[in-house]
């Protein structure tokens, strides 16, 4: 195969869109870098049913000048070369709006590493033919590679991403985690959901994200969404979507074999999972900046007011009011996010499971809730 090759129709010409212009018709035109032939024939083979394509190998010099509406890469960032390669691409990458990383590999350290090289989504390279193709042609995230949409100056969804992807790295690696990014870009989450409510937000996350990091995402939406809707100040607000943010850290303790499993636990896996809650405690209080009533909320957000909950088995008063927020907005996110082996839960679906867990859940918290479920 050749390193570097156009595979399309009769062209024309080249659109000053970024798209090839054939007869009666614009076709967007995409790049693929991979890093052996067989992924990038594989990944070129997709996306030529809607764009015109160039593939290159990444052991490639780089010969294509035309700035793309959009670049996917496949390569496997565990191979140091890769990622050098990746890197010497970096001033024509940034020129890109759109850049999906396809990971052979989805450890939370290849996740990671794909933000920082640049990514603006990060799929599993197993994600569907029809995931992929609507990943680029989705208008919602502002970045969509079809022609005749404008980008919109919103980067919330990679900012945050790239923040819980940090925060999982620095657990994984016993680093020091930045506190005040991850508040940044819950504040931009803040930002975003306030100009454009709650369902844009999950409608383009599900989007973009798989397993755990959706879910972080998703739980921070709802609960910033839940504490607007109920009129708490600024501070508390900051206290809620950094809860929000950081409330699963300890999962990046959890092998993402166990907590991206398509079937049931077994009682040992379960037994795991429920380590989540003390073990992100346990990291984030030696941190600066991060307040008693957050740690609270981080450790307690699976306690429940009858008891029944873990790990500490609280109960009634002695649940503080954003761990009551933060449990409902887990339990809803958790509920309607998107999984490729089952149908997305409807919202009013989630909200009735919600009502019906009678005596865990606070009964005035959750039917105020009933807005942000079926109505915002």
């Amino acid at each position: 195969m050749q390193h570097a090759r156009t595979i399309s129709g009769p062209v024309n010409g080249v659109g000053s869109d970024g798209g090839t212009r054939e007869t009666g018709m614009v076709r967007p035109f995409l790049h693929v870098l991979a890093d052996t032939s067989d992924k990038l024939a594989g990944i070129c083979s997709i996306l030529q049913e809607k764009f015109t394509v160039a593939g290159e190998r990444l052991d490639a010099d780089s010969k294509l000048s035309q700035t793309p509406a959009a670049i996917v890469i496949r390569a496997e960032l565990r191979d140091v070369d890769n990622i050098t390669a990746i890197k010497k691409r970096a001033d024509k990458l940034a020129r890109v709006r759109k850049r999906i990383f396809l990971l052979e590999h989805t450890s939370h350290v290849c996740i990671s590493q794909a933000y920082a090289l640049g990514a603006t989504l990060v799929l599993p390279s197993t994600v569907s033919r029809t995931k992929l193709l609507a990943a680029l042609t989705d208008p919602a995230d502002g970045t969509s590679a079809s022609s005749g949409d404008t980008p919109q100056p919103d980067n919330a969804v990679e900012t945050a991403a790239t923040a819980i992807a940090s925060m999982f790295t620095a657990v994984t690696l016993g680093q020091s985690l930045d506190v005040e990014g991850t508040r940044k870009a819950g504040r931009q989450i803040a930002d975003r959901i306030t100009q454009h409510g709650l369902t844009e937000w999950l409608m383009t996350v599900r989007r973009h994200h798989e397993g755990t990091y959706q879910h972080c995402l998703l739980v921070t939406g709802v609960a910033i969404d839940f504490g607007l809707s109920l009129g708490v100040g600024r501070a508390d607000l900051e206290r809620l979507y950094s809860a929000a943010m950081f409330h699963d850290i300890g999962k990046a303790q959890i092998p993402l074999a166990i907590l991206d499993k398509t079937g049931r636990l077994d009682a040992e896996e379960r037994a795991l999972i429920e380590t989540h809650p003390a073990a992100g405690y346990e990291f984030l209080k030696g941190h600066d900046g991060i307040s008693s009533e957050i740690l609270d909320a981080v450790r307690h957000h699976h306690e429940y007011l009858d008891g029944s909950g873990y790990p500490d088995a609280l109960c009634g008063e002695s649940i503080g009011d954003i761990v009551r927020i933060l449990t409902i907005s887990d339990i809803f996110a958790a509920l309607i996010e998107h999984r490729h082996y089952k149908p997305t839960m409807p919202r009013a679906e989630a909200y009735d499971v919600l009502c019906g867990m009678k005596g865990k859940l606070e009964k005035a918290l959750v039917d105020s809730f009933k807005q942000v479920a079926l109505t915002r």
